[in-house]
């Protein structure tokens, strides 16, 4: 695993969605065929379960972590999970997964572990793992992490329009104020400091309890969560931001009988796509896969 790099979109066009069509149905690549899947630049798989959280709304852990296996299994193609995670990270791996523990809308535990225990499994030492959000920077193991894995649940924000999987990154910035400027238009460009840099090999958008409006910096009202009950997963951070916008802004259109003040648009994430080149932030071009629970999916 030493010098391993992160799987690509181009891997994935390689040896999935056209690939795996073919083989399934015993049938051989058409032209036609390449092009449509040359036409998808990410892969971004979103999975539901209704009994993810409890009566009270807290997270199942079991039925989480079999989600997130689920949804692993279906981004890179695989039917083997322990087979599938010794291709994400590896014994030579120093490990970081950065999470985030923002009061009101934190990463669930039990996502953490699932995915320390992965690691584990897939032969990373235990001492060479940790989980973090605030302090990342003077933290022992994300400072000779050789891989990174991003989760943090989603959310409005005040300055970016969303905190998704881009903006979870801006603590590998020891000024992150110094990129609130213009809507935090330029956050795509932390992907690119040589800390974070081609590190990552997965990206968790948590969709539990998204929080689809609000208003100040720190605003949260239990009345703009819903339980949506899902994850998204991909390798690309701008896909799945781009779909977390369209998932924000659809609960908002069938929740408010006007549009509200403020809104879900989100400039940073184009510009991660366009002028900071980390991934792909056109819906056209992002394959969106959906499994498990379908009611009020809200996005096809």
């Amino acid at each position: 695993m030493s010098g391993k790099r992160p799987l690509t979109r181009r891997d994935f066009l390689k040896g999935t969605a056209c690939g795996t069509a073919a083989l399934a149905f015993g049938l051989p690549l058409t032209a036609r065929a390449e092009e449509e899947a040359a036409e998808k630049l990410a892969r971004v798989v979103l999975i539901r379960d209704r009994d993810v959280l409890d009566d009270a709304g807290a997270p199942n852990g079991p039925v989480l972590s079999r989600m997130l296996d689920q949804a692993v299994l279906r981004l890179f193609e695989r039917d083997d999970i322990a087979a599938c995670w010794r291709g994400i990270v590896g014994p030579a791996d120093v490990l970081g997964i950065k999470s985030n523990v923002w009061r009101d809308l934190p990463t669930p535990p039990a996502l953490e572990e699932a995915l320390v225990q992965r690691a584990l499994e897939a032969g990373v030492r235990k001492e060479k793992i940790a989980v973090a959000d605030r302090g990342i920077l003077d933290h022992p193991v994300f400072q000779e992490a050789t891989a990174l894995i991003n989760i943090r649940p989603l959310r409005t924000h005040h300055w970016s329009g969303i905190g998704g999987c881009i903006k979870n990154y801006i603590l590998f910035t020891r000024t992150p104020w110094e990129w609130h400027g213009d809507s935090c238009a330029d956050l795509g460009g932390v992907w690119n400091l040589p800390v974070c840099k081609g590190k990552t090999r997965l990206n968790i958008l948590v969709l539990l309890t998204p929080l689809f409006y609000g208003i100040g910096p720190h605003h949260f009202d239990p009345e703009h969560v819903w339980p949506y009950k899902g994850l998204a997963v991909s390798t690309d951070p701008v896909a799945l931001d781009a779909i977390g916008v369209k998932l924000l802004a659809e609960k908002r259109r069938v929740f408010f009988d006007r549009p509200p003040r403020g809104g879900t648009s989100a400039k940073h994430v184009a510009l991660a796509d366009t002028r900071h080149g980390i991934g792909v932030a056109d819906l056209e071009r992002i394959e969106l896969i959906r499994m498990g629970w379908t009611e009020d999916a809200l996005i096809e």
